[in-house]
């Protein structure tokens, strides 16, 4: 197993995650196969219960994991399927260390960061390195870690430690260190200055860790007199530095590692100079193709975290994949949800009037994920102008069940209709807390990673644009979920729930049939978004907007069709959750008492 280790210096923020993601696509287009580790040194055990404002998006791996946005990062880049154990914290680290010290495996002796904590992190990223994660058996052969931070933090010490001790345990040839660095431009003066570098690097040099290759994060190309500078205090070979100057879309960077020879310098200090150049065609294909993009698609985001985009990185990301597989533009409206509500146009009428032009100018609506109360009357408006004036809309986790409430609300004249996330003692529970969940611990307690939804309707959109499977597999982050005992009445109102989950009591996917485009699903398609293999519930709202839904969806039926006469589990009849409806309220929980069923 070879290894290529990311550091950052200077300042956060630099680009560490696209580095490394990048650096892990060129080796791959020479032919290796790839997989990557996150080392994030914060005490949570995962990201899970950290606000998106604190630290961006939470995102969801396939086997549940709460991770990183990096993570996010590198699925893309490398159209791979990580686990949990390739993100590792501080608070994994110690957890482990310490449930075997109260086992009694170190034996009497005294536990120390050296040598058990520094064991452990080696240990862990020697195991996580071998997980295939590409779909091929056997373990890959590059694994690109990150550290994340800037060098000099005190929470990464004994990752550095143990980082320079794994360097010897890996031997030579099997180690690459790459130092992202950042060489900023002082407008008074107009000069590349080096100076951040040099210090970062002598600070990365005192810690024990010497870097092979430099990659210099600058607005413009670095002058070969700051390379020279840069080689000589440094103590890295000119060839060996590299300029990550801003692009228009990070799908350059890719490019710009490989057209100065970066895996040249990588390949040589892992000695597999036998590889060829990288094949990197389609992926410059589609880097020059989002930049020739001049018709805009304008989708206008409703949420709670509009202040931070990369708490909605992965939504960001897969409706640009979207937007570029349908030759658009992508143009995001911010619309604040609390900014929609009635009491805001009191409070701010010019916030107030700005987020309603927003939204009114919008070819397609969008509402994510989200927790907690803030904004989501505002979000249940932007559902009801979407829905009452035919305009594309999609609604993910809480975006789908404050979907139900409008309807609800609106069209069965349940008026307290609400989420007992909300409301718990709402008359009217259209959303109610699921019956495995915890409302003592957070971390780990939700409905999380991949989960099969069946179909129950094959003549809808959403599952012709899935490509007219009988079941798919996503992603699902959420503790609240549509009541079963109000699904009856919402479908006899006109509201579809065409996909559902293997008992047939939980529900998946809902769509307004005659609508354009009214889709929800319960589940965070955004995670499995790749460039080029855009996710099929924002591939539809994307061509919805621009007016290609009706064009793709004939694309689509013309592949193969999949006819099923029973909607059945490995040849057992599926439940109906609309039989024996008693017995269905009392698995749930449920009572009704004729003003609605409550939790």
């Amino acid at each position: 197993m070879k290894y290529v280790l990311v550091t950052g210096g200077v300042v956060s923020g630099l680009g560490k995650g696209v580095t490394a993601s990048s650096i892990g696509v060129v080796l791959k287009a020479c032919g290796l196969r790839v997989t990557s580790i996150k080392i994030d040194p914060y005490l949570n055990t995962d990201a899970g219960t950290m606000s998106p404002f604190e630290h961006g998006e939470v995102f969801v791996l396939d086997d549940g994991g709460e991770a990183d946005l990096d993570l996010g990062n590198y699925e893309r880049f490398l159209d791979i399927k990580l686990t949990r154990d390739n993100n590792i914290t501080t608070g994994k680290i110690y957890q482990f260390v310490i449930n075997k010290e109260r086992k009694g495996d170190y034996l009497g002796k005294t536990v120390q960061v050296v040598p058990h904590v520094t064991d452990a992190i080696q240990e862990w990223i020697e195991r996580a390195a071998m997980i295939p994660v590409d779909g091929e058996e056997g373990p890959a052969d590059v694994c690109v870690i990150e550290l994340g931070g800037t060098i000099g933090d005190i929470e990464s010490m004994p990752f550095i430690e143990a980082l320079c001790q794994f360097s010897c345990r890996v031997g030579p040839g099997n180690f690459c260190l790459v130092h992202v660095s950042l060489v900023p431009v002082l407008n008074v003066v107009g000069e590349q200055k080096t100076k951040p570098t040099q210090h970062s690097v002598r600070g990365l040099r005192a810690l024990g860790l010497a870097p092979n290759v430099l990659a210099c994060r600058s607005e413009k190309p670095l002058d070969e007199n700051v390379k020279g500078k840069l080689s000589q205090f440094c103590h890295v070979p000119v060839e060996n530095i590299f300029t990550l100057y801003d692009v228009s879309n990070i799908w350059h960077v890719p490019l710009l590692l490989r057209d100065q020879k970066a895996h040249k310098a990588i390949l040589t200090k892992l000695d597999l100079l036998s590889l060829g150049e990288p094949n990197l065609r389609k992926w410059k294909d589609r880097a020059e193709l989002c930049d020739t993009l001049h018709d805009p698609v304008k989708i206008a985001i409703v949420g709670k975290y509009t202040g931070l985009s990369d708490s909605y990185l992965s939504v960001l990301k897969a409706l640009l994949h979207a937007s570029v597989a349908c030759q658009r533009k992508l143009v995001v409206e911010w619309v604040p949800a609390a900014d929609l509500e009635e009491l805001r146009a009191i409070e701010a009428p010019n916030l107030h009037g700005k987020a309603w032009n927003m939204l009114k100018g919008a070819d397609g609506i969008l509402v994510p994920g989200g927790f907690g109360d803030r904004g989501v009357q505002g979000k249940i408006i932007a559902a009801k102008y979407a829905r009452e004036n035919n305009v594309p809309f999609l609604g993910i986790c809480l975006g789908m069940q404050i979907a139900v409430i409008e309807y609800a609300r609106s069209i069965l004249k349940l008026q307290n209709a609400n989420s007992t996330e909300f409301d718990p003692d709402t008359k009217n529970p259209c959303v109610i807390f699921m019956p495995e969940g915890s409302k003592t611990h957070m971390g780990g307690t939700m409905r999380l990673g991949s989960r099969s939804t069946f179909f129950h309707v094959l003549d809808c959109k959403s599952a012709k644009l899935y490509g007219n499977v009988r079941y798919i597999d996503e992603r699902h982050r959420h503790r609240y979920e549509v009541n079963p005992g109000m699904i009856l009445e919402l479908e006899n109102a006109g509201l579809t729930f065409v996909g559902k989950d293997e008992t047939g009591r939980r529900m998946e996917i809902l769509e307004l049939l005659t609508h354009p485009y009214f889709v929800g699903v319960q589940f965070h398609p955004e995670y499995k978004s790749r460039p080029g293999k855009p996710s099929a519930p924002f591939l539809g709202l994307v061509a919805a907007s621009c007016g290609q839904l009706g064009r793709l969806l004939q694309s689509l039926s013309h592949s193969d069709m999949r006819t099923h006469k029973d909607l059945s589990i490995n040849g057992a009849p599926k439940l109906n959750p609309y039989q024996n409806g008693d017995n269905n309220k009392r698995a749930y929980g449920l009572y009704s008492n004729g003003d609605g069923v409550h939790a």
